[in-house]
């Protein structure tokens, strides 16, 4: 840890359950401008120019425009001025990435992509690349956050957040490697068609784990960290989580919610690969079908 010890996953965490829930935690409306454009994104602003700008001595950087990830970059800019690569990469005292994930519920209520949820072009990790002034790399923790977006029904003008939880992206994926290798630079297919004038950009769509997709979280307003030391006046341990590489590695994270958030009595318990995954098939589903409402004849001739 750098020279100020305030976790800022625990700050911004703070930061957001205080702004979209009351004291009971029960959601609390706001208005969210409507989107310009296709890439335009409302919820992120109101992240990164209001709530989380408003940390103490924290800079939030959001990125500079679309298709760019993480989506918000939080660090203290006098710690990190002129600081060793090195000594940032772990550091979430200093510098902390975070992706959003804005999810909707189904018609049945329940999250959707329950079992999977895209992350498009990038695979979830703990850790990202980001660049500094003059375009040296820089390796820093990355958490996720995913919330629930819906309608307020009392007032369809409005929005709540029916959950939230923000995740150490350990939980997703420790691979780093493998993100580096899809995130880096690819060979385009080009000269396509009879015309030759297509090309194939080759882009990776990836599916990972949706942590809301587990019950216990949804509804709910959740920390997920790796510490199992975070537990405070106003933090309070709810849950462990084990997760279960490939390799038969447990790898054990913690769960926090508000204090007020959870009831006196309540006992801690282990959620042992708790997120839903469907059977994976190496197969890619064809493209839907458009059906047509008339029938035609087979014109084959038979001989």
């Amino acid at each position: 840890m750098g020279k100020n010890t305030k976790d800022l996953s625990v700050e911004a965490f703070l930061a957001l359950r205080n702004h979209f829930f009351d004291e009971k935690g029960k959601p609390v409306s706001f208005h969210l401008r409507p989107k310009s454009s296709t890439q335009d994104d409302p919820f992120d602003e109101l992240l990164g120019k209001n709530i989380l700008a408003k940390l103490n001595n924290v800079q939030c950087e959001k990125a500079p425009g679309p298709l760019i990830t993480p989506d918000l970059v939080l660090f203290r800019p006098v710690e990190c001025k002129n600081a060793d690569k090195a000594e940032l990469k772990n550091d979430i005292s200093r510098i902390l990435a975070i992706e959003v994930k804005k999810l909707e519920r189904t018609k049945q209520g329940n999250v959707a992509r329950a079992s999977g949820l895209d992350y498009n072009t990038t695979p979830p990790c703990g850790i990202v690349r980001v660049y500094d002034s003059v375009k040296n790399t820089l390796d820093i923790r990355s958490f996720y956050l995913f919330v629930c977006l819906e309608t307020d029904k009392t007032d369809i003008s409005k929005v709540i957040l029916s959950a939230l939880a923000l995740v150490d992206g350990n939980l997703l994926n420790t691979d780093f490697n493998l993100y580096l290798k899809v995130v880096g630079e690819r060979e385009k297919q080009i000269g396509l068609g009879s015309y030759a004038n297509g090309a194939d950009r080759t882009r990776p769509m990836l599916i990972f784990a949706n942590p809301l997709g587990a019950e216990l979280l949804d509804y709910r307003v959740t920390l997920i960290h790796q510490s199992p030391k975070l537990e405070n006046s106003k933090l309070r341990l709810v849950y462990q989580i084990i997760r279960t590489s490939s390799d038969k590695k447990k790898n054990k994270f913690y769960c926090y919610r508000l204090d007020s958030d959870v009831q006196y009595d309540w006992e801690v318990s282990t959620l042992t690969d708790p997120f839903p995954t469907p059977v994976r098939d190496f197969r890619t589903r064809p493209r839907g079908r458009f059906k047509l409402p008339f029938r035609i004849r087979d014109s084959k001739i038979e001989i």
